[in-house]
């Protein structure tokens, strides 16, 4: 896996929350100088959130789609190196097993007839 990919969720999970905060702020300095509603009553938080949520989630769609490839590189990665050794176990436990009595009645044939 290159250095690029290493990190990749991580860095996509904090840039997404970069650009969450950033609209946060913006809509929230927004509804604080009237620019736009501040919501209905007592729901001003609730209001400046989720609007902050709609206008981060396209945002972040169309600025972090290198970041989200390299993501999905790195959950591919993992889940096909998961199945390899998933894989392995289970060939391992298909092989039989001699037990002791099967390996000491395989060893001497004659020992049993007397």
């Amino acid at each position: 896996m290159s250095s690029s990919t290493s990190h990749a969720t991580l860095r996509y999970t904090t840039m997404r929350l970069g650009i969450f905060v950033g609209c946060l702020v913006v809509v929230g300095l927004l509804t604080h100088f009237g620019v736009i509603p501040s919501g209905i009553g007592d729901s001003n938080p609730i209001w400046v959130v989720l609007l902050a949520l709609i206008v981060s989630a396209p945002l972040s769609y169309v600025l972090l789609r290198n970041q989200r490839a390299a993501m999905s590189e790195q959950v591919v990665h993992g889940v096909s190196r998961a199945k390899e050794r998933l894989a392995a176990n289970q060939s391992q436990e298909d092989e039989p097993q001699a037990t002791p009595s099967q390996a000491s009645s395989q060893a001497e044939p004659g020992a049993g007839s007397a």
